[in-house]
């Protein structure tokens, strides 16, 4: 009998045909929606990843409050997959939608900055440190920019990331390693034509001497990372894994760049805060602004004056850097109510408490059933791992990835009332989230592992 993470494929299989049966029984108002009126969309759905979540078809959201969602049947999901980060902080937190309103009245864009842009710039500074910032519109555009500046200021063409990465659609971080250890481009990209080995290079995360190969060959403009490996199953930095990146990077001339986007869970001012990280461009997404569409980038004072010297000599006409609709002046009246009243240090140590308290809780439960799991936590960001041991880099975070048997028991959870991120194991506890929907989620998860390990 073939197994899964020490799990029978048959059961799989059963749970997971037993669970869209169930779902699709609860749902019928948003079946006859989707079949009067999805047909306009490309493949159904707006956006083409809404087809990966695992139940048979889309769920039709309602309302949103805080950590609860209620979809057009009028389910009452625990939310724990908050938009995948972009409501990190619960939906709709008071003075978001207070801003947005306020906001509303005066304007939505116009090409100009306001007095809020003043008072997010310095809230950012107070936050995530010392940086010249600038506003897009996600974390994608951000780090596109970003790059661009690295390339300027040190003349070099490639960017170096890391196995199994996410820094959204940027093609430089579209490679990946083959079997023997060579940058490839990632297969499955569709439409590809450019060769992306031109500018970007790959390694594995926590493998310093690896690096300092790619970097010693004088041509890597930047290192781009998160300082946790979020994309699959959350990889952890070894001790000394970012102090040797600075190095390194100092020792090269190469820029070092920190993508918060997924660990800005991490605590207040995100993980190169609190562990004193020391980045030449920050960049930051997805709940920077509670929900409104924003990312901002950051650089350092000396990398800041670098770019203002490139600028200065540019020819004139396009940069390649910077769209319409980015820093208007809703997302600077959203920045500045999420940075002043919301990614506070009091709602971060009540998300701390609750993560602690859901990590406690599913780890007791693969204990007692002799799962083959392990559960990690980065702040208020906690995945069950379908894996006996912490993972160590890319490669190994893809051979836990098991993707018949998570999507059954993503299935089985949200028809126990309680919602994960679908393309991998995460769970966000908000400032809104209960501690009584943290034990349901328990309960929940403690429930689906009887029926797989019965």
């Amino acid at each position: 009998m073939t197994q899964t993470a020490g799990v029978p494929d048959t059961r799989i299989a059963a749970l997971a045909a037993r669970e869209a049966e169930a779902y699709s029984a609860a749902r019928p108002k948003t079946r006859a929606a989707l079949q009067a009126g999805a047909a306009a969309y490309l493949d159904g759905v707006p956006l083409h990843w809404m087809k990966d979540w695992p139940q048979p078809f889309p769920m039709l959201v309602a309302q949103a409050k805080g950590a609860t969602l209620v979809d057009i049947d009028g389910n009452e999901l625990d939310d724990f997959c908050l938009g995948d980060t972009g409501s990190m902080f619960g939906h709709s937190p008071a003075p978001i939608a207070r801003a947005i309103k306020q906001q509303a009245g005066n304007g939505l864009t116009y090409m100009l900055p306001t007095e809020d842009a003043l008072a997010a710039g310095a809230l950012l500074s107070e936050t995530f440190g010392d940086m010249r910032w600038q506003i897009a519109t996600t974390a994608t555009d951000a780090n596109r920019f970003a790059l661009r500046v690295a390339r300027a200021v040190t003349g070099r063409p490639k960017v170096l990331v890391f196995n199994g990465c996410y820094h959204g659609t940027i093609d430089e971080a579209m490679v990946t390693l083959d079997e023997g250890g060579t940058t490839i481009t990632r297969p499955g990209l569709l439409g590809q034509a450019a060769d992306l080995t031109l500018t970007g290079v790959c390694c594995e995360f926590n493998d310093l001497a690896a690096v300092e190969a790619a970097l010693a060959k004088g041509d890597v403009a930047a290192i781009l990372t998160e300082p946790v490996m979020t994309n699959s199953c959350m990889v952890l930095p070894e001790p000394g894994f970012h102090e040797g990146l600075r190095a390194l990077a100092t020792k090269y001339g190469t820029l070092l760049m920190i993508d918060e986007t997924h660990t800005i869970s991490s605590g207040h001012g995100g993980y190169t805060r609190v562990h004193g990280l020391q980045p030449d461009i920050f960049v930051v997404g997805k709940c920077v602004a509670g929900g409104m569409p924003t990312s901002v980038w950051g650089l350092g004072p000396s990398v800041a004056q670098r770019y203002l010297e490139v600028n200065a000599g540019r020819a004139s006409g396009h940069s390649g850097m910077g769209t319409t609709l980015s820093a208007n002046p809703m997302q600077f009246a959203c920045l500045k109510a999420t940075l002043g009243e919301v990614m506070t240090e009091k709602n971060y140590a009540k998300m701390e408490k609750g993560a602690a308290r859901l990590h406690r809780g599913l780890a007791k439960a693969i204990k007692a059933h002799k799962a083959p799991w392990h559960v990690v936590r980065v702040g208020a960001r906690v995945e069950f791992i379908c894996y006996p041991t912490p993972l160590r880099d890319g490669k190994e975070a893809a051979q836990a990835h098991k993707s018949n048997l998570e999507a059954a028991i993503h299935q089985a959870l949200l028809n126990r009332g309680c919602l994960i991120a679908p393309f991998h194991n995460m769970m966000l506890v908000s400032p809104a989230t209960k501690p009584d929907q943290i034990d349901r989620l328990v309960a929940a998860f403690n429930d689906v592992l009887d029926t797989l390990f019965a």
